[in-house]
């Protein structure tokens, strides 16, 4: 039985299949959930010349408002939500986030190779599921 669902979510395809596939898990198992925006952060050296604060502040801005519409969303089917706005690399995020709120199942996006395999493994390589204690749903995408 899970009670606690963590829906890490980013706005992209696969990320709105797992919200969905989270969401009805939630539902079904009358269980709480927790959306996980990440933005990778920028460090200075790798922000190109010409980037403004502004520019930086607009990624946040939509990355909150993905956020706030996914939680909205979710809310709207019945389901007790919220969520958390994060900056750094995907999985130590995932896997802090779901320790932090006792996460039962970690639901994410996922096409092979896609942008989203970043939840899979990070630059050292060792896997999402190496890192956390609970079960983990991958939503993985058709080719329609």
């Amino acid at each position: 039985m899970f009670r606690k669902v963590l829906l890490c979510y980013d706005g992209s395809a696969e990320g709105r299949r797992a919200l969905r596939q989270g969401a009805d898990i939630a539902i079904t198992m009358k269980a709480e959930a927790f959306l996980l925006a990440i933005c990778r952060s920028l460090p200075e050296c790798y922000v190109p010349e010409g980037v403004t604060p502004y520019f930086l502040n607009e990624r946040e801005s939509r990355a909150r408002a993905l956020l706030d519409d996914g939680v909205a969303w979710l809310r709207d089917r019945g389901v007790s939500a919220e969520g958390a706005l994060v900056e750094g690399d995907a999985i130590p995020q995932i896997a802090q986030t779901a320790s932090r709120i006792g996460a039962d199942l970690i639901v994410v996006g996922h096409r092979a190779r896609g942008p989203l395999a970043r939840w899979w493994s990070s630059s050292d390589e060792e896997s999402l599921l190496e890192q956390v204690s609970c079960s983990v749903l991958a939503a993985v995408a058709d080719d329609s």
